[in-house]
C-alpha cells in the first residue's frame, strides 16, 4: 500500500481529490474523486460507492467551505464504486447536476444507473468546460466497454479511473480493447495521472510502459507454462499457482480473472487450444509457436 491518502487533498489549484471512504482489496484506499474547476460551478469525476456517510459528509464539506455548485458528474464507467454514490449527491449535496457517462456496449447488460437520475450520454472527443477548466473525453474500452478517461487541457492532468491504477495493475473485461486503450492513452503523453485509486502518479509514460510490457510479460509466462506442461490441459487457477507465486493468496481469483482474458486472446489468435475435461474449459499449447518461447 502506497502513501496514506488523506480525506481531502487539493492537488492543484482547479483540482480537489476526494477519497471515497470504501477501502477494499480492489480498490485500494478507496475510490478517488476529483472536483475540478476554480469557479462557482464545477465538475465532479466520479462519485464513489452508494451510501458511504463518511463520503458524503466530506464532499459536502468541500462543496461548503469553496461555495461552489457541482454542475457536472462524469462517471468514468458502471461499477458500483464509481457510480453508487449518485444517488447520495444528486438533488442532495447537487441540486440538479448533469450526470454523464459513455454508453456500454450492445452486448452488455443494462447499465447500473439508478432510473429517477436522467443520464446524459458521452462520446469520445466531447469537452466539458467550467471556470479554469476543460475536460475533454477519450474512450479507454477494455476495463469495462463504457470506459472513459479524462484530460484536463490547461494542466495536461490525466484522471485515468480504473485504466491505471496509483499502484499494481488493473483488471480488464477485454484484453484486446484494453491494450489498445493503453497505447491511446500512451500517445496522449499526460504530465500526470490522477487515477481512480491509488496515489498520483508523476511518472505516468513509465508507468504507462510498464503496464503495457506487464501483460505482454503475462502472456509470454502462460506460453511458457503451458509450453513446459504440453502433455496436460492447464485451468486458470493452476496457471495462476505457477505464474503469480508472488502474489497473495487473496488476490488469486482477480489474478485467474485476468489469466482467463490472456486466455481468451492466445485462442483467438491460435496460439494455444481450448479444450473441455469434465465440463471445465481448459487450454493446451498449440504447439505452432516460434521455438524460443
Amino acid at each position: 500500500m502506497g502513501p496514506t491518502i488523506p480525506a481531502v487533498t487539493k492537488l492543484t489549484n482547479s483540482v480537489i481529490r476526494i477519497l471515497g471512504c470504501n477501502p477494499g482489496p480492489m480498490t485500494l484506499q478507496g475510490t478517488n474523486t476529483y472536483l475540478i474547476g476554480t469557479g462557482k460551478n464545477r465538475i465532479l469525476v466520479d462519485t464513489g460507492d452508494k451510501n458511504v456517510q463518511d463520503y458524503q459528509k466530506h464532499l459536502a464539506q468541500v462543496v461548503n467551505q469553496e461555495q461552489v455548485n457541482i454542475e457536472h458528474i462524469i462517471v468514468t464507467h458502471w461499477h458500483h464504486d464509481h457510480i453508487g454514490g449518485v444517488e447520495n449527491i444528486y438533488g442532495k449535496i447537487a441540486t440538479e447536476p448533469k450526470i454523464w457517462k459513455h454508453p456500454r456496449s450492445q452486448d452488455d447488460e443494462k447499465d447500473h444507473i439508478p432510473p429517477v437520475i436522467p443520464m446524459n450520454w458521452l462520446v469520445d472527443g466531447q469537452e466539458l468546460k467550467v471556470e479554469g477548466a476543460t475536460l475533454k473525453v477519450h474512450h479507454t474500452p477494455g476495463h469495462t466497454t463504457d470506459h472513459v478517461v479524462l484530460t484536463l487541457l490547461e494542466e495536461n492532468i490525466l484522471f485515468s479511473g480504473d485504466c491505471i491504477l496509483g499502484e499494481g495493475t488493473a483488471v480488464f473485461e477485454d484484453l484486446y480493447s484494453y491494450m489498445i486503450s493503453l497505447k491511446k492513452i500512451l500517445n496522449l503523453a499526460p504530465g500526470v495521472i490522477y487515477p481512480g485509486h491509488g496515489n498520483v502518479v508523476d511518472d505516468p509514460i513509465t508507468k504507462i510502459e510498464y503496464y503495457i510490457q506487464h501483460r505482454n510479460e503475462r502472456e509470454k509466462q502462460i506460453l511458457e507454462a503451458l509450453k513446459k506442461h504440453q502433455d496436460k490441459a492447464l485451468n486458470e487457477m493452476d496457471l495462476v499457482k505457477m505464474i503469480y507465486k508472488d502474489t497473495p493468496e487473496h488476490l488469486w481469483p482477480a489474478a485467474a480473472y485476468n489469466v482467463s482474458h490472456h486466455l481468451k486472446k492466445l485462442t483467438k489468435e491460435h496460439k494455444i487450444n481450448s479444450v473441455t475435461v469434465n465440463d471445465e474449459s481448459r487450454w493446451q499449447f498449440a504447439g505452432n509457436l516460434d521455438s524460443n518461447l
